[in-house]
């Protein structure tokens, strides 16, 4: 468990008392206040990184002074306390920003477990990383709402074992998020193996996942542990979990339901002792629909959903997120470059298709290329009229057709990496680059007509409703385009 400072503010002597010894017993440094004058100093001398506030106080309102305590820290999570145990004071506290809300008479085992969630969420979001000049080693970046949100979600799953199953496009950072769950939570510092179901062959997916045997099959000549095994008594990340074959998903379910499993070509059963957290950026409910993925096994998966925001929904963190990328860059041996705010405003007005990993991407890329020390809008518009990330429409070679210039274009995106291989997902990749211009010029040669566009390009409408949203296209832009 993550220790902390806590302020405890209350006029209460007793109850001041109690929660200080309380919370002291988890490890944390307890200071207390008695108004709200002395809060205010308290605030400033001894910088809390959680607040635990009354309502009441005997010269204001603890729930007023919350938006001012914020302003003094606003990475700072509030836990108010209050006996107006109404609906109220309860969305008032929300509407203030607190990170939580405990009428009394409290439980403190309750209270307890909501300041370790505050503390981890402020370590989910890299504050205090951030404080202690940690910031390269960052495990998640962003002060928006929605990653506020992904925060909150985050505190409230590591202190247990909860299976998580986390949602998002390709490249929103889902295995950070696994990774961040992981480290934060008891079963830090053992093993965190991860497995992208996407990536292995469907025939090798049951040993991969639960071993086999000697002789199990051909060319098995001796016994091989599972991720299951190799994951015991900490984390196993079930990546892109929309993938698994139908019938590995059965074998799954069993081991989740029962807690044990066989090697392929075994007699013997394993008890296993791992979380499940599993991730996908496909619909499973649609998967579901079409006989693809089992109803049952989602159920068991999606006990908590974290459901990770696309980059172009969290546009106020692109400045933080570049900086933090340029900085990565640097600390790997590039020379150091900084952006200007006229790059910042061009780099908010970029769609990001491949999300947080395509900003890492161009980051590492102007790092390594860019001759001058600041990068400038200019230089992030030549560097995305050239490179695999283009909005401006498909790359089409002077002579040759298409599929002399989809090589092309692949082979460059393979030479930007050197002797590295490009991040997983790239079919996806590639198959959103050629689908977006093939959207948005069909759509303007129809003026922006769903219907024709539809039946000009082979598909039904729900379809082509479905790729727009996919790819971020706006029709009625295209509407005034035609």
């Amino acid at each position: 468990m993550t220790s902390g400072r806590i302020l405890v503010v209350d006029d209460d002597a007793a109850i001041r008392t109690v929660v200080r010894e309380a919370l002291r017993r988890e490890g944390h440094v307890v200071e207390t206040a008695a108004t709200v004058a002395e809060q205010r100093r308290k605030m400033r001398d001894f910088a809390p990184q959680v607040l635990v506030t009354d309502v009441i106080l005997p010269d204001g309102n603890g729930l007023d002074l919350v938006p001012e305590m914020l302003e003094v820290n606003p990475d700072m999570p509030v836990i108010v306390l209050s006996a107006q145990n109404t609906l109220t004071t309860a969305v008032r506290a929300t509407e203030q920003g607190a990170f939580e809300y405990l009428p009394k008479p409290f439980d403190l085992g309750e209270l307890t477990r909501a300041v370790a969630d505050a503390l981890a969420m402020r370590a989910a979001s890299g504050r205090d990383a951030i404080d202690a000049g940690g910031g390269e080693d960052l495990p998640l970046i962003g002060r928006s709402a929605p990653m506020q949100e992904v925060y909150r979600t985050i505190a409230r799953v590591v202190a247990n074992d909860l299976t998580v199953l986390i949602l998002g496009e390709s490249g929103t950072g889902k295995e950070l998020v696994a990774r961040a769950i992981h480290d934060l939570g008891p079963r830090a510092g053992r093993p965190f193996v991860a497995i992208n179901m996407a990536a292995i062959p469907r025939e090798l997916i049951e040993s991969e996942l639960f071993g086999h045997e000697r002789g199990a099959f051909t060319g098995a000549a001796a016994r091989t542990a599972g991720r299951f095994e190799q994951a015991q008594g900490g984390t196993l990340f079930l990546d892109e979990i929309g993938d698994m074959p139908f019938e590995a998903q059965t074998r799954l379910l069993r081991v989740l339901q029962t807690g044990e499993f066989n090697p392929v070509g075994g007699a013997r059963s394993i008890r296993t002792d791992v979380r499940i957290i599993a991730a996908t950026h496909k619909d499973l409910p649609k998967l579901i629909a079409d006989n693809a993925f089992r109803e049952d096994l989602y159920y068991r998966l999606n006990v908590v959903p974290v459901r990770l925001p696309a980059l172009r929904q969290r546009m106020e963190d692109i400045g933080e997120l570049a900086a933090h990328f340029l900085e990565r860059a640097a600390a790997d041996g590039l020379p150091r470059k900084r952006l200007t705010a006229d790059a910042i405003d061009r780099l908010s007005s970029h769609n990001w298709p491949g999300n947080v990993r395509e900003l890492e991407n161009l980051m590492r890329r102007m790092a390594a290329l860019s001759r001058e020390d600041w990068i400038t809008a200019a230089v992030i518009d030549q560097q995305f009229s050239t490179s695999i990330a283009s909005d401006a429409g498909p790359v089409i070679a002077a002579e040759g057709g298409l599929a002399d210039a989809v090589e092309h274009h692949v082979a460059r995106y393979f030479a930007t990496f050197g002797r590295d291989l490009p991040p997983d997902g790239l079919f996806d990749r590639v198959l959103a680059e050629v689908e977006r211009p093939l959207l948005k010029l069909t759509l303007a040669a129809v003026k922006g007509n769903q219907l024709k566009a539809a039946k000009l390009l082979g598909i039904n409408r729900n379809t082509l409703r479905k790729k727009l949203t996919e790819r971020g296209i706006d029709p009625s832009d295209l509407r005034r385009m035609g």
